[in-house]
């Protein structure tokens, strides 16, 4: 299996469950479910990232 190269960004627009829940300061079950919540699931094959967009514009709207 090949290893997937890392390259840093200064804006991501899909991040995977450990840079989401680093990103919301939660364990990876909680990031999850947020991320399912709000609709930002994307299935690439295996691999499972979440839209930073919709994950944001999810708890602006929850913050109203």
């Amino acid at each position: 299996m090949n290893k997937t190269l890392v390259r840093e960004s200064k804006e991501q627009i899909t991040v995977d469950i450990e840079k989401l829940s680093a990103m919301l300061s939660c364990g990876r079950a909680t990031a999850r479910k947020i991320g399912e919540q709000a609709e930002a699931r994307i299935c690439i094959g295996r691999r499972v990232l979440y839209s930073v967009d919709k994950v944001k514009q999810y708890l602006c709207n929850l913050s109203e």
